[in-house]
């Protein structure tokens, strides 16, 4: 999508502020012995409770209004009878639609005591995320995103998971421009323009490359031994500083 009026502005921001709070609400509802379906419904109400609807379900009829994935599960987590432990690390993954506009976030954070490498992990994911979020100005190359990722990466010693990345957003949960790759790809010379909406998403991991689907059919994840911090937010170039749409002081 690209913004032309002020008004469609307005619709965006409102569709995520929808997104950000659901995220942080489901946050901070997480509860020891939780089962992911639990969490799942506090999400969907407030999401309901706004007038939104759940996008994954709207666009592909995905069984759940929100994805969330826990340790080795890296992407599109399927709510289910999975319990939430202390020291689990998990990601929760909102995006809604509202009037016709739709926008997309997500946040890893840990529920209780974890290995220091976590914390290293989630602080590195998210500074990469920023970091991207800079790099956007109107004839910039899209590439530019999964450079500025993997150099975050590979400084904290972690890897890229590579058959993920970000996305066109706006009146569709997916749409132009497709795959933005979360590493540097030279052959990749699309460029930003004024008021274009996509997604931005590092998925760091700990040594993890790639994301296998799962027997739910839905479901991304990695060997067990390895964990994985995704963070996004949904952004608009502008001349200026781009605008981030889902913007939330936790991540």
């Amino acid at each position: 999508m690209t913004i032309k009026t002020m008004q469609e502005l307005e619709e965006l921001r409102k569709v995520g502020r929808v997104v950000s709070q659901t995220i942080q609400l489901m946050m901070e509802a997480v509860e020891d012995g939780m089962t992911t379906a639990e969490l799942d419904l506090i999400g969907r109400k407030n999401i309901e409770n706004h007038g939104a609807r759940s996008a994954p379900e709207l666009a592909y009829n995905f069984p759940g209004a929100t994805c969330i994935s826990v340790n080795e599960e890296v992407a599109h987590g399927l709510p289910g009878a999975r319990v939430i432990n202390r020291g689990d690390l998990i990601n929760i993954d909102v995006s809604c639609e509202l009037n016709g506009f739709f926008a997309d976030s997500g946040a890893s954070f840990a529920f209780g005591d974890v290995d220091p490498v976590l914390h290293a992990l989630m602080n590195t994911t998210k500074k990469s995320l920023k970091e991207s979020i800079k790099k956007c100005r109107p004839g910039k190359r899209f590439n530019l995103i999964g450079q500025t990722i993997e150099d975050h990466a590979r400084r904290g010693g972690f890897s890229v998971i590579e058959n993920l990345g970000s996305h066109g957003v706006g009146r569709a949960l997916h749409e132009q421009p497709e795959f933005i790759a979360g590493f540097y790809d030279p052959k990749d010379r699309r460029t930003m323009h004024e008021g274009q909406v996509f997604t931005i998403e590092p998925f760091i991991s700990t040594g993890a490359r790639q994301a296998i689907e799962q027997a739910d059919t839905w479901t991304l994840a990695t060997s067990p031994k390895f964990r994985t911090a995704q963070y996004e937010h949904t952004i608009v170039v502008t001349k200026n500083s781009p605008i981030v749409i889902t913007a939330n002081p936790h991540y």
